[in-house]
């Protein structure tokens, strides 16, 4: 079984957990959706500040966040994409923060059904937002300046 989440956090904590139906495709009309009918009403109610003070989104650059309607309705929102470097994941803190904490709560774990992975995986997304998903952000700066001081290369 597999089950996909697509999330957005802040130095504060995670502003979306969003469980993708089985079988749905994230594509950009899909991200969109997210972006539009979930993220923005999750930091409405989380952040309301945030909306007014500007928003910075770091995505990966996969097809779906580079679609021209997801391009414009972030333009129109007037949120600033920093520029993610392809096939950087040493950059990304869902990669080198969020997932391999997630997976720590999950590992030896057995699952019989869709619904108790979804569980599991909300309850390791509440433990890691308890313990800080600062700790990633501040990371991020670090691995940003580390990869700018040794010329653009990979960062462990």
């Amino acid at each position: 079984m597999k089950i996909m989440h697509v999330m957005f956090f802040d130095s504060q904590g995670i502003l979306l957990n969003w469980a993708v139906p089985q079988g749905t495709t994230v594509n950009g009309d899909y991200y969109r959706w997210i972006l539009q009918e979930k993220l923005r009403p999750a930091i409405r109610k989380k952040r309301p500040d945030l909306l007014e003070s500007g928003v910075i989104l770091l995505h990966d650059n996969a097809p779906a966040h580079r679609k021209h309607n997801v391009v414009e309705l972030l333009s129109k929102w007037g949120w600033e994409v920093l520029q993610h470097p392809a096939y950087s994941p040493d950059l990304s803190p869902c990669d080198f923060f969020l997932f391999p904490s997630v997976k720590k709560h999950l590992r030896g774990i057995r699952f019989d059904s869709v619904e108790h992975i979804e569980a599991a995986c909300n309850q390791a997304v509440r433990q890691t937002d308890a313990s800080g998903v600062s700790s990633g952000i501040r990371g991020l700066v670090n691995r940003w300046q580390k990869c700018k001081d040794i010329g653009g290369e990979y960062v462990e």
